[in-house]
């Protein structure tokens, strides 16, 4: 996987059409050998490293690579989430739509969508994924998305942060302290 993230970060991200912080970004992949299970299509913990790779490509491509450099910041995933409708099989072709979805008071949404053409051309979607995501500062401490806000801008208005990704985002949160979360074992 690094070498897929080396080769979209340093070459391939950099030769394509620069993107505004919240246009879509298209990452092109093909199944390879390495990414298949016993059950021999993409394994299902691949599609989230590959999903790593993609969302790179779109921070590159759509600036905000440069700003976090410029700023000293790095974006961690807090919680991921994905939902299969078909396999990825050996060879085939297929592209992440990528997209930053929008905030809430402590995190970034990301949704990245699995594609590839059906009968007619149309985009069908294999998997869909969401990212909640926070930005930390090299020097330590979590960016407020206030920052994030004036540093990437307003989404637009019709991007607006569904509910349920708000409640997902809450649902799924560990508390702040070092304590253990509640179990739902018994």
């Amino acid at each position: 996987m690094l070498f897929r993230t080396l080769l979209h970060v340093l070459l391939l991200s950099r030769r394509k059409p620069s993107l505004g912080h919240y246009e879509v970004a298209r990452t092109r992949f093909i199944t390879l050998p390495t990414d298949l299970d016993v059950n021999r299509h993409m394994n299902n913990g691949v599609y989230f490293s590959i999903m790593d790779v993609a969302r790179f490509d779109m921070l590159v491509r759509n600036g905000v690579f440069g700003i976090m450099r410029a700023k000293d910041w790095y974006p961690v995933v807090a919680s991921e989430t994905i939902t299969f409708r078909k396999s990825l099989n050996l060879w085939q072709r297929f592209t992440i739509e990528s997209r930053l979805v929008g905030y809430d008071e402590k995190a970034v949404y990301v949704e990245q969508r699995f594609v590839r053409p059906a009968a007619g051309g149309t985009p069908e979607v294999y998997a869909q994924g969401f990212i909640r995501a926070r930005f930390l500062r090299k020097g330590g401490g979590t960016v407020p998305v206030t920052e994030l806000v004036e540093a990437f801008g307003t989404p637009p208005a019709e991007d607006e942060l569904p509910a349920w990704i708000e409640r997902w985002g809450a649902d799924v949160a560990l508390p702040a302290t070092r304590a253990a979360a509640p179990s739902v074992w018994h």
